[in-house]
């Protein structure tokens, strides 16, 4: 069925892609978009990857479903009290995530943020930084995104009133449990 989505995502690294298949994906990514009103909870799709790739310590990746991109993520390194955690390194940060308008709602945004922790966790390990998990923040307002995260097996560790689009909820996933590849 056509709404029905996959039960997988690809989560396809910027940074490692040859300059050519970068043009490729960021033109995918420039043709993304949100639904009216969230655009108070992220920014422009192009913009938060073309960030990320500009410094050190993000990660971004396309989000990519059948074969097409969906949505775009940010895994950010010595950056987790931006989203209320308590210290910047013990935790990736997952920032600048969204799923295309035509693509929400068929549970693509909960399989993307299990890959995420999944990468955030192999980069980990390779590099050997000792971050224990992945954490977020979401905009109270944003109920999808909460239901998302927390299908996707994030904790609710509490309100965070740093955000500028009003109170969120600072949300965590804990590399234990999540099986090696």
């Amino acid at each position: 069925m056509a709404n029905e989505a996959p039960g997988w995502v690809w989560l396809i690294p910027l940074r490692d892609l040859d300059p050519d298949a970068r043009a490729i994906q960021l033109g995918a990514v420039a043709g993304l978009g949100l639904q009216p009103g969230q655009e108070r909870f992220v920014g422009d799709p192009l913009r938060m990857a073309l960030a990320g790739l500009e410094e050190e310590s993000r990660r971004p990746y396309v989000v990519e479903a059948s074969g097409s991109a969906v949505g775009v993520l940010t895994l950010q390194l010595g950056a987790a009290r931006l989203a209320g955690w308590p210290d910047d390194d013990s935790a990736w940060l997952l920032r600048g995530f969204l799923i295309d308008r035509r693509h929400q709602g068929k549970g693509l945004g909960t399989l993307a943020a299990l890959a995420a922790v999944d990468a955030a966790r192999r980069l980990t390990a390779r590099h050997q930084s000792g971050e224990a998990g992945v954490v977020l923040s979401v905009n109270e307002a944003n109920k999808a995104g909460v239901s998302a995260y927390l299908r996707a097996r994030f904790v609710d560790t509490g309100q965070y009133l740093g955000g500028s689009a009003g109170p969120q909820r600072t949300m965590f996933h804990s590399f234990i449990g999540v099986a090696p590849p």
